[in-house]
Order: structure tokens, then C-alpha cells, then sequence
């Protein structure tokens, strides 16, 4: 028992870090301590609010990876979307996935206005130069790529994986 005690406080830098069964506390991860962060000043958990102007992506559907504009809130579960090539229409929130950008329109405001006001705040390029834009881009690229390409790829990965080798070697050989 008191070799099985060296060994666990080695774990942590205090054996008093331990609860009262002598478990170690369990550590947090990166989204935990921001968010604890965030709540031990007083900021709110989140940032993105169903609001007009809401620029969000549907997520489901056939207007799948669209950018919309939230126009409208119909009830707690329902908003009023438009977007530049697309009907107005009423969609789910469980069908959108909400980003950070919002847009200044008035409620149900026409659609020219609204394609003045999406050109003026320039959403799609802000959105498609985003981490999340770029993934979907990317996803989108490799759906779209042909045998042939993704066999050229992987003569690529081949040729670049047998280089790397090579030169490993001679700095092995060098460092013997």
C-alpha cells in the first residue's frame, strides 16, 4: 500500500489533490476551462442568438450548405429565412446551425434589401474565409474529385512518403 501511495502521488505534485476516497481529481479539458472561464466572470454561455439579420447555414435538406438570413421569428422553434437565390420560406431550427455573423435588416425586409445589405457586410466571403468555411470547402472539393484524381494524389503521398524516407536514412547514416 505505501509503494502503491509513492507511486499515485508521483501522478500529481500533491497527495492532497486527492478527494476523500483518494481518487485523483479528474482534469478538465480545454472546452471545460474556458467555459468555467467564462462563467466565473459572468459571460453568458453563448454567443449566438436566434435574432434578425442572423446569418445561419442549413444544415439539412435540399438547400443544404446554403448561407440564409434569419428575417423572422415565427415561435420558439420556427424562423422566417431569404437568401439571395431562394424563396422565403419558414425552417426549422433544428435545421440550421447558427454562425457569427449578423446582418442589419429590418424585420421582414424586402429582398432587395436584403441582397444590398449581404453585399455590403460581404458575408459570403467572410464566412467562406472562416475555419468552418474552409472545411466545408474543402469537403466539398474531395466530393467532387474523380478516381483518377485521388489515384494521382496518392502517387503524390507515395512519392513524397518514399523521399522523406530517403533523406531519414541519410541523416541516420550521417548521425551513425
Amino acid at each position: 500500500r505505501v509503494q502503491a501511495e509513492s507511486v499515485a502521488s508521483t501522478w500529481c505534485e500533491n497527495a492532497s489533490d486527492r478527494n476523500a476516497r483518494g481518487a485523483l481529481p479528474r482534469q478538465e479539458s480545454g472546452r471545460e476551462r474556458e467555459r468555467g472561464e467564462r462563467e466565473r466572470a459572468g459571460a453568458m454561455p453563448f454567443a449566438r442568438f436566434v435574432q434578425i439579420g442572423r446569418v445561419a447555414l442549413v444544415n439539412y435538406g435540399p438547400e443544404y450548405g446554403t448561407l440564409v438570413v434569419v428575417t423572422d421569428v415565427i415561435d420558439q422553434n420556427r424562423v422566417l429565412v431569404d437568401a439571395p437565390n431562394m424563396v422565403r420560406k419558414s425552417y426549422s431550427l433544428k435545421r440550421l446551425a447558427l454562425t457569427d455573423f449578423v446582418v442589419d435588416v429590418p424585420r421582414a425586409c424586402k429582398k432587395t434589401t436584403l441582397v444590398k445589405a449581404l453585399e455590403e457586410a460581404d458575408v459570403v466571403n467572410k464566412f467562406k474565409a472562416t475555419r468552418w468555411g474552409q472545411k466545408l470547402a474543402a469537403r466539398e472539393a474531395k466530393a467532387n474529385t474523380s478516381d483518377f484524381d485521388r489515384y494521382k494524389l496518392m502517387v503524390q503521398r507515395m512519392k513524397k512518403s518514399a523521399a522523406m524516407k530517403r533523406e531519414l536514412a541519410k541523416l541516420k547514416k550521417q548521425a551513425a
